[in-house]
């Protein structure tokens, strides 16, 4: 009501009892401040601290301390304020709700980069609060990010039995994290420790997702199917699994990104921007990098079974292979002369002893049978264990 403000009452009383260096007097080599403050009568006494007189900055008009204020008196402890073992001046303030400490920082950085410019020697500027926090907690996550990184290749390298193929996996991934930071870009969200654990929590789903389509492409090769017919294969029948969990995904994050308030939104804008991007990324370009590597770089072999096959019979056999198979070559000569012989004579005399009448159809199904029977002995290299007397037992049983 009086045109007075806080910084007024501030400036008035800090004048008045301590001074206010107004210029500089210059003796040869030395430099005297000069202070303007009230007289040593004028401020000797705590009382006198009310008869001042606030000058406002705003006007002309001036008015006691005591009309605008209460003094109290109190003991209180002196302190003296350390930062990093440096004597400090704090000044802090609260962020207004909806609002992200960090877009406060990124509004007055400039202006407060300038005044750390101006400072004179002996001091320095610092920030702390949030802004302190969230660099520290960058460099925290990085360190997990990187850990993660590794354990994840390490993991597909166990898995693929290659140190090349987890490259591929990980060839979608720049392409994700670059989705979710154009993502933030256009939502105009700013890039915090949510943020960023959205962006680290990316990367694994990106992964998750392209080994169900490398997995897929890994068993076409195994089966021996050629590298086109595989990878067109692998890009038909993983695409509905991948949208599926892409788009469930994105449509569970959008009431979060909606309601969730400046805490949640950064999260959600860069996993739905980033897992949209990888999504196209996934089924169009690491089917394309995956040939690159089998066909131009070499880095990947790729055998179809028939070429696997033909390498297999060309590939030249060693003397003790070239024994065993000349042993299992005369061994099948020998069962299969045996063989003959034995069908020749079973002939001779197992049609002789049927007769026309009523069991002739099954004594001669019982003799075929008997033949089969003691025929695969033979090849087998075994003795059969009927004797010629059973045999023509059952065969006279037969004919009775």
């Amino acid at each position: 009501m009086a045109g007075i403000t806080n910084l007024d009452v501030a400036a008035s009383s800090a004048t008045g009892i301590n001074g206010s260096q107004v210029s500089v007097l210059r003796e040869g080599d030395k430099q005297i401040p000069i202070v303007a403050r009230l007289r040593m009568e004028e401020r000797a006494q705590l009382a006198d601290v009310q008869n001042l007189y606030v000058y406002s900055t705003q006007g002309t008009q001036k008015v006691p301390l005591r009309q605008v204020s209460s003094v109290e008196y109190g003991m209180q402890t002196e302190k003296v304020r350390r930062r990093n073992q440096y004597r400090t001046i704090t000044v802090s303030c609260m962020a207004e709700p909806g609002h992200l400490p960090s877009e406060i920082v990124s509004a007055a950085r400039p202006q407060l980069t300038a005044f750390a410019a101006q400072l004179p020697s002996g001091y320095h500027m610092d920030f702390g609060g949030s802004e302190e926090e969230q660099v520290k907690g960058f460099k925290n996550q990085t360190v997990v990010l990187v850990i993660s990184l590794v354990a994840i290749y390490l993991s597909l390298v166990y898995q693929f039995r290659n140190a090349i193929k987890p490259f591929v996996v990980f060839a979608a991934v720049p392409y994700g994290i670059a989705g979710g930071l154009v993502a933030l870009w256009i939502m105009d969200t700013p890039f915090g420790f949510m943020a960023f654990l959205g962006i680290i929590s990316l990367v694994g789903l990106i992964v998750s997702h392209i080994i169900v389509l490398f997995d897929f492409i890994e068993e076409k090769h195994a089966e021996g199917e050629p590298l086109k017919e595989a990878v067109l294969d692998a890009g038909i029948m993983r695409l509905r699994p991948v949208m599926i969990t892409v788009l469930a995904l994105v449509f569970a994050l959008i009431p979060l990104a909606m309601h969730g308030g400046p805490l949640w939104e950064p999260m959600c804008y860069a996993q739905i921007g980033g897992m949209m991007v990888a999504t196209f990324i996934t089924l169009l370009l690491v089917p394309v990098i995956y040939s690159i590597f089998v066909l131009d770089l070499k880095l990947i072999k790729w055998e179809t079974k028939g070429a696997h096959i033909a390498e297999k019979t060309h590939a030249p056999e060693t003397e003790s292979r070239q024994r065993s198979r000349q042993r299992q070559a005369d061994g099948c000569g020998r069962r299969r002369r045996a063989l003959g012989r034995y069908m020749e004579t079973s002939n001779n005399t197992s049609m002789d002893h049927i007769k026309p009448g009523k069991d002739s159809k099954s004594a001669a199904r019982a003799s075929v049978g008997v033949r089969m029977a003691r025929a695969l002995f033979v090849l087998s290299g075994r003795a059969c264990p009927w004797a010629a007397d059973d045999t023509r037992q059952r065969r006279n049983t037969v004919k009775v």
